[in-house]
C-alpha cells in the first residue's frame, strides 16, 4: 500500500462534518493549553536570543509572536512561537509516542492564518488532521525511533504541521501527497538536544518546516509521492521494521487526539509520577526535608534514560533529572515554573537533598507510574505506589483545570493579565470568523486591556 498517498487522500478529503463533537473539544483543550504554554514561555532567555538572531533576516512582518509586540514573517513566526511553547516543556503529550504534538501543529498553522484568512472550524479541523498525521507516523515508528536517538515531536510533526497548512491551503490529493514528501525530506531533530534551548528549536523547525512543505506544494513543488514508506524513505530510514499499517488503518474511525495528555508539571513527562508521588507524601505525613534519610523511586527504564542527570545545572537540565525532581517536590511541595528555574536547581536545600534520591529500574512499571519510597532518619520508610500520575488519561485534567494552568502561565508573563478574553476566545472558536483573531488576542496590548474578571 501506498501509505503517503492514502494519508493525503484522507487529509484532502476529510469534512468538518466527519469529526466528532468528543474530538472538536479536544482539539480546543489542546490549543488552550499550548496557547498558554506560549504566553508562560514567550519572554525565555531562549526566545530573545532566537529573536536577536534571526530578526534582521525576516520578510514581510505580517504574524505575531504569540505574547509580544514584535511581528515576523509567517516562517520565522511559527519557529519563534514553536520554541517559545516548548522552552518551560508544559506542552501536551500523545502517550503512546511521548510526541508532544500541538507544538508544531498549532506554531505552523496560526502564522498561516494570518496570511491566509480562515474560519475558526476551518483552523480546528487542519489541526485536528494535522495531529492525526504525525501521531499515526509515530506510532508506525514507536519505539525504534525514539531508541535510535530521534527527537520525535520534530520529525514527526513536521508532518503535523505539512498537513495541517496543507489543509488551510486546500492541496488536493497529489499535492498533499508531496507535501507529506517534502516533509519527509526535512525531518530531523535529535534527542542529545534535550536539556538546551536546541530541545526547542527542534519543534521550530517542524512547524516552520511543515509550513514550507505545504507552500511550497501548493505551488506544485514535487516530491516523491511514497516519501514515508519507500525503501530509502522516511520510515526505513529513520526507523527499524515500522509498521506502516499503523499509519492507515482506522483512518477517520479513531482519532489521537483522544489519547493526548496535559501536563500539570513543567518537566519531562515521565517524571510526572515521581513528583506526584513524592508531593502526595510529603502532605500526607508532613515531611521536612531535613527528616530525610534516603530517597527510593522505582521507574520505568525510559525514565533513566530520558531523565538521569544526577547534577543538573540549569533549570532546562532540571526539567530532566529524576533527582531534581524528587528532590524540590519535597522541599517545595510544588512542581511549577518557578521550580526549575537556574535558582532553584542550585538552591542549597535542593542540592542537599537530591543527593539522597536513589533510582532504580522497574520494566514492569508503566512509563507513567512509579513507585516511591522515603525512609526517616527515625527509621520510620514511608511509601507510595502511583499506578497513574495526574494528568494522564486515567486521572486527566479537566477543561477548569486547563483555564487555571493558563491563567497562571499568562501571568508568568504578564503582571496585570486579564485573560478571560482569550479562554473564552478558545472554547467558541468554532463558531468565529476570523481565526487570526486567535494570535492578535495574545499581544501585550490585548492581554493587559481585556476583561479583568470572568464574564
Amino acid at each position: 500500500m501506498n501509505e503517503t498517498r492514502t494519508l493525503a487522500r484522507f487529509i484532502a478529503e476529510s469534512r468538518w462534518s466527519d469529526i466528532p463533537a468528543t474530538i472538536r473539544h479536544e482539539a480546543k483543550r489542546a490549543l488552550l493549553n499550548w496557547l498558554g504554554c506560549a504566553l508562560g514561555g514567550c519572554r525565555d532567555d531562549s526566545v530573545a536570543r532566537a529573536l536577536a538572531a534571526l530578526a534582521e533576516f525576516s520578510g514581510p512582518r505580517h504574524a505575531t509572536l504569540i505574547g509580544r509586540a514584535e511581528k515576523l514573517d509567517a516562517l520565522n513566526a511559527a519557529l519563534i512561537n514553536a520554541i517559545a511553547s516548548n522552552i518551560l516543556d508544559f506542552d501536551d503529550t500523545h502517550l503512546r509516542t511521548v510526541i508532544h504534538p500541538t507544538v508544531p501543529v498549532a506554531a505552523a498553522i496560526l502564522a498561516l492564518a494570518e496570511e491566509r484568512p480562515v474560519t475558526g472550524a476551518q483552523f480546528l479541523h487542519a489541526f485536528i488532521l494535522g495531529v492525526e498525521a504525525e501521531c499515526r507516523i509515530g506510532n508506525a515508528v514507536t519505539p525504534g525511533h525514539y531508541d535510535a536517538g530521534w527527537h520525535i515531536t520534530t520529525t514527526c510533526g513536521v508532518f503535523g504541521a505539512a498537513a495541517a497548512a496543507g489543509k488551510l491551503l486546500q492541496l488536493n490529493e497529489r499535492q498533499m501527497t508531496w507535501a507529506l514528501g517534502i516533509a519527509a525530506t526535512q525531518s530531523s531533530g535529535l534527542s542529545a538536544m534535550l536539556g538546551s534551548m536546541s530541545k526547542s528549536l527542534n519543534m521550530g523547525h517542524a512547524a516552520k518546516n511543515g509550513l514550507m512543505a505545504a507552500l511550497l506544494a501548493a505551488r506544485d513543488f514535487t516530491s516523491s509521492e511514497r516519501g514515508i514508506e519507500a525503501p530509502r524513505g522516511f520510515a526505513h530510514v529513520l526507523a527499524q521494521n515500522p509498521r506502516l499499517a499503523e499509519i492507515t488503518e482506522g483512518l477517520g474511525a479513531s482519532w489521537e487526539l483522544s489519547g493526548n495528555a496535559y501536563k500539570p508539571f513543567p518537566c519531562g513527562i515521565v517524571l510526572h509520577p515521581v513528583i506526584d508521588g513524592c508531593i502526595q507524601l510529603r502532605h500526607e505525613h508532613a515531611i521536612a526535608p531535613q527528616q530525610i534519610e534516603r530517597i527510593d523511586v522505582r521507574v520505568n527504564p525510559l525514565v533513566l534514560e530520558l531523565t538521569g542527570r544526577k547534577a543538573p545545572a540549569t533549570g532546562l537540565e532540571g526539567k530532566l533529572s529524576v533527582y531534581h525532581a524528587a528532590a524540590v517536590a519535597l522541599v517545595h511541595g510544588a512542581a511549577g515554573v518557578q521550580q526549575f528555574t537556574d535558582a532553584c536547581v542550585n538552591e542549597p536545600a535542593v542540592l542537599a537533598l537530591r543527593a539522597k534520591v536513589v533510582p532504580q529500574v522497574d520494566a514492569a512499571l508503566d512509563k507513567v507510574a512509579a513507585r516511591v519510597s522515603i525512609t526517616l532518619k527515625d527509621g520510620r520508610t514511608l511509601e507510595k505506589h502511583v499506578p497513574h500520575a495526574i494528568g494522564t488519561l486515567e486521572r486527566p485534567m479537566s477543561d477548569a483545570d486547563l483555564e487555571l494552568k493558563f491563567k497562571a502561565l499568562a501571568d508568568n508573563a504578564f503582571s496585570d493579565c486579564h485573560s478571560w478574553d482569550v479562554i473564552e476566545l478558545v472554547w467558541s472558536l468554532d463558531r468565529i470568523n476570523d481565526a487570526a483573531s486567535l494570535a492578535r488576542a495574545t499581544t501585550p496590548e490585548k492581554m493587559t486591556g481585556g476583561s479583568r474578571a470572568r464574564r
